[in-house]
């Protein structure tokens, strides 16, 4: 009896976070483990399908090489090496802010990750996501601009 009541005091401290679980179910895959932010609050995926849905506390900005953006929600369809038909990232290039369309880490040994941001395909050092980025709500870090509108999480406006 006193071995169970031990038990259940512990499974609390020993069960993992949905972040860890992310980023174990990333690594699993050969992708980074820290390519979503430190506010997942749940994630879904169907084995049949590979379709993935992360569920963040709320929609953030992060850091990367260059500011991101994410949605509340973030899907993709999750394959070895990849997220394709990815939706909810969105990526500042030049001012511009360009939706990532898709990840991978085709070659491994290479240390790079491949961000489609469909009118390119940019290089990032895969060591940019050994841990989770720190997210924050627009207006709430030195890097993230005060004067930034959001509509729909696709379309920013600065002023």
């Amino acid at each position: 009896m006193s071995m169970l009541l031990l038990l259940l005091l512990l499974v609390p401290f020993i069960t993992p976070s949905s972040q860890s679980s992310i980023r174990n179910l990333l690594e699993a895959r050969g992708l980074p483990g820290g390519l979503f932010p430190d506010n997942v609050e749940s994630y879904s995926l169907d084995d049949k399908t590979g379709e993935l849905e992360v569920q963040l506390q709320n929609p953030c900005f992060a850091r990367f090489e260059n500011r991101v953006y994410f949605d509340r929600v973030i899907k993709a369809n999750l394959s070895y090496g990849g997220l394709v038909g990815l939706e909810g990232l969105t990526q500042e290039e030049l001012f511009l802010w360009l939706p990532v369309k898709g990840i991978a880490v085709n070659d491994p040994s290479s240390g790079l990750v491949l961000f489609d941001i469909g009118v390119a395909h940019k290089q990032i050092s895969r060591s940019l996501f050994e841990d989770p980025p720190v997210c924050y709500p627009p207006g709430e870090s030195k890097f993230v601009p005060q004067n930034v509108l959001v509509f729909n999480a696709k379309c920013f406006i600065y002023w």
